[in-house]
């Protein structure tokens, strides 16, 4: 029996180790990973810039406390300020820390602002992270259910539907900030339409509220640019992003411009481990390689192939409902739910996921190649025919 707390439902697989867009398991078999440790290693396993960035840093040194100065912190900030606009940077573990900054940084703005009780508006479908804030603020009652009493100060509302902005900001004065995924990854794969995104950023400006973007999953190359929102003439006052930041390794990114920058000061957030110097030094790497192999523009184009294979080969007779997605974040929705097609996938030697119960996701390495692109596609296909 496994000393592990079974708060997973693992699949019958372990890996040993990986290599670009594969992994290998501990009996030899190949798998093509579509699902790069759920948006994760952007950049494929042992990537070779990463892995002698870590080697190079733990050389060094792994870790310093953040009440001394850090400089591949200080670097990493700054690189993150020059793809994204943003100001200012905090650094925690994961994509949920970085929500939970965002959350109270929003609480801290509407003290500040003489709001005794801040609210933040969060859409329907949404998830932030499973702290018990981010809990809270994610969209999604099965996930909440049995850890009540959960945290207040969120306003729940449909996505994609401006006059229901338009009515909280009539009636509920306690409102200071706006929080969504541009792309909802655990809900579906289901995008925000940008003029809903544009109107929301003009509200907030009317309102003095903080429109924040949670881009955890959908930042870092996965849509084709560094971050989705950045295609959509507008830009946020808070910005966080995760995963694919470090390619595996854990760390979080809270990220803020104009007067959101200045609410944080010494006392007001922390974090141990936050941005130490092993973690920031894979982080800078991640970028260097993602803007020397130009994985951006690349990740459109797989993008485009996996998904134009994928409606070809199924065609409009079979049980596929939809495609969505942009760049490498790729949902396909079926008109039943489809769980089994996660382990049958596995055998076939893809890695899968399937998240709204009926939609495939797929999150394949930015750097993944026509040829492989093609046999993913292909294999999806084929479970899709199969069904």
């Amino acid at each position: 029996m496994s000393a592990l707390m079974p708060t997973y439902a693992r699949l019958p697989v372990t890996f040993s180790h990986g290599e670009g867009v594969y992994l290998f398991d501990t009996e030899g078999r190949r798998y093509l990973d579509g699902l790069s440790g759920i948006a994760v290693t952007g950049l494929g396993h042992a990537h070779p810039g990463v892995t002698a960035a870590i080697r190079d840093q733990a050389d060094k040194l792994v870790h310093a406390s953040n009440l001394y100065g850090i400089g591949p912190q200080e670097q990493l900030a700054e690189r993150l300020a020059g793809v994204t606009g943003m100001e200012k940077c905090f650094f925690g573990n994961s994509g949920a820390e970085a929500n939970e900054a965002a959350i109270k940084l929003a609480r801290l703005y509407g003290h500040s602002r003489g709001v005794e009780k801040p609210a933040i508006i969060v859409l329907e479908g949404a998830f932030h992270g499973r702290t018990l804030a981010t809990l809270s603020a994610t969209g999604n009652r099965k996930i909440q259910a049995g850890f009540e009493p959960l945290v207040s100060g969120f306003v729940r509302a449909p996505g994609n539907d401006i006059e229901a902005i338009h009515h909280i900001a009539a009636n509920n004065p306690d409102v200071v900030a706006f929080l969504a995924e541009p792309i909802q990854g655990e809900g579906g794969v289901n995008e925000l339409d940008p003029g809903y995104l544009q109107a929301v950023r003009a509200i907030c400006d009317e309102q003095g509220w903080l429109m924040m973007l949670d881009e955890v999953q959908t930042g870092n190359g996965r849509t084709g640019n560094w971050f989705a929102y950045q295609d959509m003439n507008f830009s946020p006052d808070v910005l966080t992003t995760a995963k694919g930041l470090g390619n595996g390794v854990p760390i979080g990114a809270c990220m803020a411009r104009g007067e959101a920058a200045t609410v944080f000061g010494p006392g007001h957030h922390g974090s141990t481990y936050g941005g130490n110097p092993l973690v920031c030094a894979a982080a800078l790497a991640v970028i260097d390689a993602i803007e020397a192999q130009q994985l951006l523009g690349h990740a459109a184009q797989m993008g485009k192939l996996i998904r134009t294979t994928i409606e070809t080969q199924v065609g409009d007779s079979g049980p596929l409902v939809a495609s969505r997605g942009r760049g490498l974040m790729l949902g396909f929705q079926l008109d039943r739910d489809c769980p089994e097609l996660v382990q049958r996938a596995l055998d076939a030697g893809l890695l899968i996921n399937v998240t709204a119960g009926n939609t495939i996701r797929l999150l394949p390495p930015l750097v993944i190649n026509e040829s492989q692109a093609t046999e993913l596609a292909t294999g999806v296909a084929r479970l899709i025919g199969d069904l």
